[in-house]
């Protein structure tokens, strides 16, 4: 598979993984973004600090054309979180396949501390996976199960017991 992607500045940079292992591709933090009109902010420019509680739209500076029926999910990155408690206010959040835009990433603080987001900062990874599309239909019932409508918190925190069929 590949991906088509534009930087939309010369020093953008295109997103890359750290390791050959690694199944993420790092995006960087390119500039500010105002999050209603998604436009640069011109107010603002990196390196910016997001306080505590607060959050910030970051552009990358490049947008995709990932192929149908793939999914470019954009996750954090663990360092950030571990270190910072810096996390994505929508993870994980979707580049769709008919999106031809600027990819985005919103980061929140949310630590205790202020955090200092630099230009080129490596501030998120794309993992991309093969979708299903599925078709839904419509039924009056569905088949039950032992859980059955159990929702949050209903199989317990620790021991997980086995249900039995009768």
């Amino acid at each position: 598979m590949q991906i088509m992607a534009r930087k939309l500045f010369p020093d953008a940079q295109l997103p890359v993984r750290a390791s050959e292992g690694a199944v993420g591709y790092d995006v960087f933090a390119h500039h500010i973004l105002d999050k209603l009109t998604q436009e640069i902010d011109a107010r603002r420019s990196l390196p910016q600090i997001i306080p505590p509680g607060e959050s910030i739209l970051i552009g990358i500076g490049v947008a995709l054309a990932v192929p149908f029926p793939y999914d470019c999910q954009v996750r954090p990155r663990s360092g950030l979180a571990s270190r910072h408690d810096i996390e994505l206010s929508n993870a994980p959040g979707t580049v769709d396949p008919d999106y031809r835009g600027e990819a985005s990433i919103l980061l929140r603080n949310r630590g205790s501390a202020p955090f200092t987001v630099g230009r080129g900062m490596r501030i998120a990874q794309l993992v991309f996976t093969r979708v299903e599309i599925p078709e839904f239909v419509e039924v009056t019932t569905l088949p039950p199960t032992v859980r059955d409508a159990g929702g949050f918190g209903s199989t317990g925190f620790y021991a997980v017991e086995k249900a039995h069929a009768s």
